[in-house]
């Protein structure tokens, strides 16, 4: 057999194995890895690199090697879930960096990270002064934790005593111009109310890059043709007016009337409206 045809079959072999391997190991591999996961990884890499080349050696034997690497992180894998000990002795524990606004030198200095290092890790965060955190971890992956102080993080609904709307994910059902039923049933509507929504936009199915369902299932669409634009939805922006109108007329007919009991009524009945204004608004504002 010639050699470039025994590199094409080991390369193909050795892809399938490596993409076996990096299956049982989960998407962790991907992501956030370890020390130990990451010495693993290039030693199955250069394992990999060494028998597709190496024409002379014992395929199989590469074959065998990179199955041992790939089980000793799966067996360490299940024993870290089951061992707190021995996932810190493998993973790491995270070392804390900033502690009730104080920078811990003697943490920084085991870990050898420097001040500028540490203000480099900050800024990553948009932290740009130290005196703006409460707390800061480094973690075992290396990526840095920040909580700030509480006069400096963002406004919440809940400090402001609103009530939060808690919003569920969009539901995609058109894309490249094809229905997706599944979603389109996730968001509690069918065919007919998907054409009935386009036509009010005048587009075909056809046109739809992509067009997804939010939580108050309202259909948002982007065409193939960026030159052309869709109007914006308007339904919610025009039951909010449609209700704000309902209640200013009412308090007009309050002042308009004479009898007390006919002013009286519409003024509690403008009331009521309010209430259900103020209630609704965040839900049909855009």
């Amino acid at each position: 057999m010639p050699e470039w045809i025994d590199v094409i079959l080991r390369s193909f072999l050795f892809l399938a194995v490596l993409f076996l391997i990096t299956k049982i190991l989960g998407k962790k591999q991907l992501t956030e890895l370890s020390f130990f996961e990451y010495v693993t990884g290039i030693t199955i890499g250069s394992i990999a690199g060494e028998v597709i080349m190496g024409l002379d050696g014992n395929m199989w034997n590469g074959v065998v090697s990179i199955f041992i690497f790939g089980s000793v992180p799966f067996i360490v894998g299940i024993l870290s879930l089951k061992s707190k000990r021995f996932r810190d002795l493998v993973e790491g524990k995270g070392t804390i960096f900033i502690k009730d606004g104080k920078v811990m030198e003697d943490n920084l200095k085991k870990e050898r990270y420097t001040a500028d290092e540490l203000l480099e890790l900050l800024r990553r965060k948009n932290v740009f002064q130290v005196a703006d955190v409460e707390f800061a971890v480094l973690e075992p992956t290396g990526d840095l934790s920040v909580l700030l102080k509480k006069e400096n993080r963002p406004v919440t609904a809940k400090d402001l005593g609103m009530t939060a709307i808690n919003e569920k994910e969009p539901q995609t059902v058109i894309m490249d111009g094809e229905v997706l039923d599944e979603p389109l049933a996730n968001a509690g509507r069918n065919r007919r109310w998907l054409e009935t929504e386009l036509d009010k936009l005048n587009v075909s199915i056809e046109n739809v890059y992509l067009a997804q369902v939010d939580t108050y299932g309202q259909l948002t669409v982007d065409l193939f043709d960026d030159k052309l634009k869709v109007p914006t939805p308007q339904e919610k922006p025009l039951l909010l007016a449609m209700i704000k109108k309902c209640q200013a007329d009412l308090e007009l007919f309050s002042l308009a009337t004479d009898s007390k009991e006919t002013k009286q009524m519409y003024h509690k009945n403008a009331m009521k409206v309010d209430e259900v204004l103020i209630k609704l608004t965040p839900y049909l504002k855009n």
